[in-house]
């Protein structure tokens, strides 16, 4: 069951093991890190902390190993279950994952807090807090937080870390492009973008990107053609292209155009679809560039208003024919709480083994469905994700990525600002 609001105080010495465990953290290793906040744990009176990373499909929670300090720790072991990983949709860990909010098990003491990085999930941390104190429930979040964020510092230049986050070896292609992607979240008061990949351990063409700038959340889905270390390279150039130009200040059109540039000067005779976007977070604009790409669907109030942005496409790039001319933007004015989904055909396209496709129907019912039962993007797309690979019996012919964009902003006064003391939280976020 969910845990309560906290009654007692936080204790005061928390700011001082906090402090220890960050300045501890400049020379740990990967190995080192779990003890150094079990370390910190015992200090504040929380026992058998332990940490858990999501994996790469966000189906288990695979246990950190740390370095046995104590006799305590050196006792802690795990159980079988624990080491093969615990099932995120079957498992009280899971539930603290997938709602980012502290659970408590039957024996009262036992708390699950979650792991997350601004709103991207990481993973979940196992703590033993005597009495369920509320001050100590207070102190477990901050250090599951500050736990977070050390395992996301160290993930680009700690194996251990990616490891834990892999059940299998990864293909060239899928090593190449995961190395180009940002996180799967990302989000502010205002937005929230989410994402998801599949096979991620065989992706071949498909990349996304989302970043923000200057109150505008930038969103890109690129699918080249083909399905090898090509297909992966033509994608990286592409994300390499757009992140350029809009870095440098370009506009979509001048996206477009250097990513046409890139592919025919580059990469000859790959052809590529991309759904290249902004979403201006104070207004609500969306607008889009569609080359040769399947059209976004817009979800509102729980249901997808059908042809809402479908307009005549572009041809995909790699042709050469916008590098001089390139399309001109279309644009949309959103509503509070609006969600854009971009997805690449490979989702549509997904064949169960009798051929039937999944189809945009069947896509635009399982989003319905998340959103009437109140899901967060992040949550959303993870079980579409399950849907979709169910239904082709987990043997995916072609890359299948979905990209969804919500606008929250805050409530407003009449005048138009924001009502003071009033924003929310992005969707998906701790509680």
């Amino acid at each position: 069951m969910t845990a309560p609001e906290p009654a007692a105080a936080v204790p005061h010495e928390l700011g001082a093991v906090l402090a220890g465990v960050l300045e501890g953290s400049h020379g740990a290793s990967a190995v080192e890190l779990a003890g150094l906040i079990a370390g910190a744990a015992g200090r504040l009176g929380i026992t058998g902390t332990r940490l858990y990373l999501a994996d790469v499909q966000q189906l288990r929670l695979a246990p950190l190993p740390r370095g046995a300090r104590t006799a305590e720790e050196r006792g802690d072991r795990l159980s079988a279950e624990e080491q093969d990983g615990l099932d995120i949709d079957r498992s009280l860990a899971g539930l603290a994952y997938r709602t980012q909010r502290v659970q408590r098990a039957r024996d009262e003491d036992t708390v699950w807090f979650p792991m997350v990085d601004g709103i991207e999930r990481i993973g979940v941390m196992r703590a033993v807090v005597p009495g369920a104190n509320g001050g100590l429930l207070e102190a477990g979040r901050a250090l599951a937080s500050l736990a977070a964020l050390l395992v996301v510092s160290k993930s680009s230049h700690h194996d251990d870390l990616v490891r834990r986050e892999r059940s299998r070896p990864m293909t060239l292609q899928a090593e190449l492009l995961w190395a180009f992607l940002p996180p799967r979240t990302i989000g502010t008061g205002r937005a929230t973008s989410s994402a998801a990949l599949e096979p991620a351990y065989d992706i071949g063409g498909d990349a996304f990107d989302h970043s923000f700038a200057d109150d505008v959340l930038h969103l890109a889905l690129l699918d080249a053609m083909g399905h090898d270390l090509a297909s992966g390279g033509a994608s990286a150039a592409g994300l390499a292209a757009y992140r350029s130009t809009r870095r440098s200040g370009g506009t979509l059109p001048d996206i477009v155009a250097a990513i046409d540039r890139t592919l025919v000067r580059w990469i000859p005779e790959r052809l590529m679809t991309a759904v290249i976007a902004e979403l201006d977070t104070l207004h609500g604009d969306f607008t889009w560039i569609n080359c040769g790409h399947p059209a976004p669907l817009l979800i509102r109030d729980g249901h997808v208003l059908q042809g809402a942005l479908e307009r005549p496409a572009r041809l995909p790039l790699g042709f050469g024919f916008h590098t001089p001319d390139p399309p001109v933007p279309q644009r949309v004015r959103l509503q509070p709480g609006d969600r854009v989904l971009i997805y690449s055909d490979g989702v549509t396209e997904a064949r169960s083994p009798d051929g039937t496709f999944f189809g945009e129907q069947r896509l635009a019912d399982t989003v319905i469905r998340s959103t009437a039962s109140g899901e967060s993007a992040p949550e959303a797309l993870r079980r579409l994700i399950q849907h979709l690979l169910t239904h082709q019996e987990h043997r995916l012919r072609d890359d299948a990525t979905l990209l969804v964009a919500e606008w929250h902003p805050p409530e407003q006064h009449p005048t138009g600002r924001p009502a003071e003391g009033r924003e929310r939280r992005a969707p998906g976020g701790p509680a």
